[in-house]
């Protein structure tokens, strides 16, 4: 087989996963008005949290920091995908589809790691009520917010190398999928692809399993910790702090696990059942995240009311 002989790199692949849904048309128009959102809503988030003072605590700088990643993640998809429908281009350069796939994957793992964090937060705070002061400061959770985007830096870093060492047999593959994914890129090579099968089954653990295997555990320890308080409204007030955080968790993590769940249950899962289930796990997160944890926690909103009477405009009259 003379191809395994010559290392052969594409000029660029052609992304044709929305080519083959149905109305797509009215699915991106769907994807830009969630990235607006996603974008004034994460701002308006980060906005609330950077003028409050009374929100410069641990648990706010990791909200501080999903928003970020929201708003990264969202400006690294979205917009290649509605250039792709509005100049029906599916073509993307080899560099710049390694570029895609980098910051896409690598702001997913960040949002996976916020949703740690968080959690390890609920735990010392819930848990450890007297102690979480000093467990957890300021300058500790800037380090473990550094700490998990090296970790995610380090994981995407070695993902994209073991990319560049594929050779390709056709000089513009086609990548059935809705950008340029990990798994759909490395399985058109024709060169031994078994290292990226393998950083494709850890990114899986590192990402989805151990992640939320650590948020169920501390939530395990935390209903521990609820069931201990003598009142029914001191429960019901503890375990309403979580509450966002857990819709969060939810939303992220159940359709990937689904996708993959019907996947590996029935072998082969139709290829428009996992673009739209996977593409909706990536847009919806960072369009929804913002507007749960406003609703959902009683300090945002009091932040918010005080900023707008701050803010707000008397009349001359």
């Amino acid at each position: 087989m003379e191809w395994n002989l010559t290392f052969n790199r594409p000029i660029g692949f052609f992304i044709m996963g929305f080519q083959s849904l149905p109305d797509s048309n009215y699915y991106f128009l769907f994807l830009a008005f969630v990235y607006i959102g996603a974008l004034l809503g994460n701002f308006f988030l980060m906005m609330i949290i950077w003028q409050s003072e009374a929100l410069h605590t641990p648990k706010y700088m990791v909200l501080f920091s999903l928003s970020i990643v929201d708003v990264s993640h969202s400006t690294a998809l979205v917009p290649k995908c509605i250039n792709q429908f509005l100049f029906d281009s599916g073509f993307v350069t080899y560099d710049s589809c390694l570029t895609q796939m980098f910051f896409v994957h690598f702001f997913y793992v960040t949002e996976s790691y916020s949703l740690v964090i968080m959690a390890f937060e609920r735990l010392v705070s819930i848990c450890f009520p007297l102690r979480s002061g000093t467990i957890i400061t300021n300058t500790r959770m800037f380090g473990i917010i550094v700490f998990s985007w090296a970790l995610a830096f380090a994981i995407l870093l070695a993902a994209l190398v073991l990319i560049t060492h594929l050779s390709f047999c056709k000089p513009i593959p086609t990548v059935i999928s809705y950008f340029c994914d990990h798994g759909p890129v490395f399985k058109m090579a024709c060169s031994d692809n078994s290292p990226n099968w393998e950083i494709a089954i850890l990114f899986m653990v590192a990402v989805i399993f151990l992640p939320l295997a650590f948020i169920v555990l501390s939530y395990v320890c935390i209903i521990a910790a609820v069931s201990r308080i003598t009142t029914t409204d001191g429960r019901w007030k503890t375990f309403k702090t979580c509450s966002a955080h857990l819709i969060l968790v939810a939303i992220f993590f159940m359709p990937v696990l689904v996708t993959y769940t019907i996947a590996w249950i029935y072998i082969k899962i139709d290829v428009n059942t996992r673009i739209l289930n996977t593409s909706l796990s990536a847009v919806l997160p960072p369009f929804l995240n913002p507007i749960i944890y406003t609703l959902k926690t009683e300090e945002m909103l009091e932040q918010i009311k005080r900023l707008l009477r701050k803010y707000s405009v008397k009349p001359l009259w």
